[in-house]
C-alpha cells in the first residue's frame, strides 16, 4: 500500500516504498546500521533514484532538522554527493575512474562523502572492475549508492561488496493516485496510463499529460494487430522505427542546441561566427556526447515499444487461458479476444520468446529495424526467422 502518512524531508517524494525508506532512516541515524556501499534494485519506475538521492541528503545532513544540506544535495550542488547518471549507451572507464577518485576526498560539510551511480546496470565488466576496490575498502566516510533494475543486471564481485535492497512494485491504483495527486488529470486517464505503463511511474506521468504519446502508443499496437504478411512487416517495423527516431529527435534537439549554445558563450563565441580550429576539439567532443546520447534516447524508445507489445500478447495468452480480469490493454480486448481465438498457445508464447530475444539483439548492436522486422515476421507466421 501507499504511503498514508507524508514521510519526513527528505523522504516526502518517494512513493509506496515505506519499508526501504525506514531500513534507510535507520541506517542514516544510527552509524551500526550503515554499510558503506549499497544496491537499491527494482523495476523501471519504482522510484530508485529518488530513494538514493533522499538517503545520500539524510546521509549529509548533520540532524534529521538540516533542511538547508539536503535540499542542497537534492537540487545536485552539495559538495559532498557525486552522482551520475548517463544518457550514453554505457558508463566509461574513465567516468568510473573520476567516481573513485572522488571517493576518497574527506567529505568538506556534510558527516559523509556520497557517491550515487544512477546507473550501475550500464557498465560493462572491465569498467565494473575499476570500482572494486572502493566498494571493498572505502574510506570511513564515504557510502556509495549503485542503482539497478536487478542483482544480475552488475557482477557477482559487485554484488559480494553491497548491501541489497529490493523496492516493491507499486499497484496500477497507486500509481494512478499519485498521478492524478501530481498532474490534476482525469482519474480515468490517470489509472489508463498507469495501467499501460505497467506501473511505470515515469512513462505513466507522460501518457497521462502527452495525448500524442498515447496516441502513437494505440496506433502502434493496433499497426502490429493488423500486420499480415511479409510486406505487412516490414512496413509497420519502418513506421515504428521512424516514429521512435522522431520522438528521440525531439527529446534531444533542444537540449542539443541549448549545450552547444552554451559551450560557444563559455569559449567566448558570438552566434554564427566561425570556431577557431584550436576549440574544435572541444565541438567535436561535445557533438560525440550528444550522439551517443540520442543513440540511448533512440534505445530506449525502441525498447518502451517492446514493453508495449510484450504486453499485448500477454493479455492474449491471459485470454487463451481463459483469464481476462487484469488485462493491460483493456481498451482493445476485442482484437485481442479475436486473435486469442485465431491461433494457439504455442504460437504466442513463440512471438513472446522472440520479443525477449529481439531485446538482447538491440543489446548487441544488431540494427533496430532490422531486429524489428524479424519480429514481426515471427508475429505474422508464428515461426521465429
Amino acid at each position: 500500500m501507499p504511503q498514508t502518512v507524508a514521510a519526513p524531508f527528505p523522504w516526502a517524494d518517494v512513493w509506496g516504498q515505506d519499508a526501504a525508506v525506514d531500513t534507510l532512516r535507520n541506517a542514516a541515524s544510527d552509524p551500526s546500521a550503515l554499510s558503506h556501499a549499497w544496491l537499491i534494485t527494482g523495476p523501471p519506475g519504482s522510484g530508485r533514484s529518488t530513494l538514493a538521492h533522499a538517503f545520500a541528503a539524510a546521509l549529509v545532513a548533520d540532524h534529521p532538522d538540516d533542511e538547508a544540506a539536503m535540499r542542497q544535495v537534492l537540487a545536485g550542488t552539495h559538495p559532498d554527493v557525486t552522482a551520475l547518471r548517463t544518457d550514453k549507451v554505457i558508463i566509461t572507464i574513465a567516468e568510473a575512474r573520476a567516481l573513485v577518485e572522488r571517493s576518497y576526498f574527506a567529505p568538506s560539510a556534510g558527516r559523509y562523502r556520497v557517491i550515487v551511480v544512477e546507473d550501475a546496470d550500464r557498465m560493462v565488466e572491465r569498467t565494473s572492475n575499476v570500482l572494486l576496490k572502493a566498494l571493498e575498502e572505502p574510506p570511513e566516510q564515504t557510502v556509495w549508492i549503485l542503482c539497478a533494475p536487478s542483482e544480475a543486471d552488475l557482477l557477482p564481485t559487485i554484488r559480494s561488496r553491497v548491501r541489497s535492497l529490493r523496492l516493491r512494485e507499486p499497484d496500477v491504483a497507486d500509481v494512478a493516485r499519485l498521478i492524478t495527486l501530481r498532474t490534476g488529470v482525469d482519474e480515468a486517464i490517470a489509472e489508463q496510463a498507469a495501467r499501460h505503463a505497467q506501473r511505470h511511474i515515469g512513462m505513466a506521468q507522460r501518457l497521462a499529460t502527452d495525448e500524442s504519446a498515447r496516441r502513437r502508443r494505440d496506433e502502434t499496437l493496433r499497426s502490429v494487430l493488423g500486420v499480415r504478411g511479409v510486406n505487412d512487416a516490414v512496413e509497420v517495423a519502418g513506421r515504428i522505427i521512424q516514429a521512435a527516431t522522431d520522438d528521440a529527435k525531439a527529446l534531444t534537439a533542444e537540449r542539443d542546441a541549448a549545450e552547444r549554445a552554451s559551450l560557444l558563450r563559455t569559449v567566448g563565441i558570438a552566434e554564427g561566427q566561425a570556431v577557431p580550429p584550436a576549440l574544435r576539439a572541444q565541438i567535436s567532443a561535445l557533438e560525440d556526447d550528444q550522439k551517443k546520447r540520442a543513440t540511448r534516447s533512440l534505445r530506449d524508445g525502441i525498447d518502451r515499444v517492446l514493453t508495449d507489445l510484450q504486453s499485448l500478447f500477454r493479455d492474449v495468452v491471459m485470454l487463451q487461458f481463459g483469464r481476462d480480469d487484469e488485462l493491460i490493454n483493456r481498451e482493445l480486448r476485442e482484437d485481442l479476444a479475436a486473435l486469442a481465438a485465431a491461433w494457439p498457445e504455442t504460437r504466442t508464447l513463440v512471438v513472446l520468446d522472440h520479443l525477449a530475444d529481439t531485446r538482447q539483439s538491440l543489446e548487441r548492436n544488431v540494427a533496430p529495424l532490422l531486429a524489428l522486422e524479424s519480429l514481426l515476421v515471427t508475429v505474422t507466421s508464428g515461426r521465429t526467422p
